[in-house]
């Protein structure tokens, strides 16, 4: 008999959580700062913001319908406004894809967008742990510009 450590609503749960957290370091961010500044050669964190918007409802919809498309992260998106607003309109995007996943397709391998062969669940953990990792750059960003960001654990 093996137990469930966390539930795929669970899951859900916590990935819309870190959203949350995600926009509001966004919000913290001034307009110019957010698309022109970075530190030690990373990306602006507008970058970064819109890998993960091609990523996570792009991912989750081959997950479901397992057409492939490439990979891109240019997305024509030149505002905090405009960034703002994607990010709202994919997390009911988010919730109805991943709800079309059943338990039993976590385990299955799909190879998304044409060249990371991985499970599902693996690629669903890579979005929230891809998500934490440029939001921490983004707190990085907020302190070297004087800018307190939200506490870490504010997520609800």
């Amino acid at each position: 008999m093996s137990a469930t450590m966390i539930t795929k609503s669970e899951l859900l749960q916590h990935w819309l959580g870190h959203r949350k957290l995600t926009r509001k370091t966004i919000e913290k961010f001034p307009e110019k700062e957010l698309f022109e500044f970075s530190v030690g050669g990373m990306r602006p964190f507008s970058s970064l913001i819109k890998e993960l918007l091609s990523i996570n409802v792009p991912g989750l919809k081959e997950m479901v319908t397992r057409e492939t498309a490439p990979f891109s992260h240019d997305l024509p998106l030149n505002t905090k406004e405009e960034l703002l607003a994607k990010w709202d309109e994919d997390t009911p995007k988010i919730v109805e894809y991943f709800n079309q996943i059943s338990e039993d397709q976590l385990h299955e391998t799909i190879k998304l967008f044409g060249q990371y062969e991985f499970s599902i669940i693996s690629h669903l953990l890579y979005f929230i742990d891809n998500e934490i990792h440029h939001r921490g750059q983004g707190f990085v960003y907020l302190r070297a510009l004087g800018i307190e960001p939200p506490f870490f654990w504010d997520r609800y």
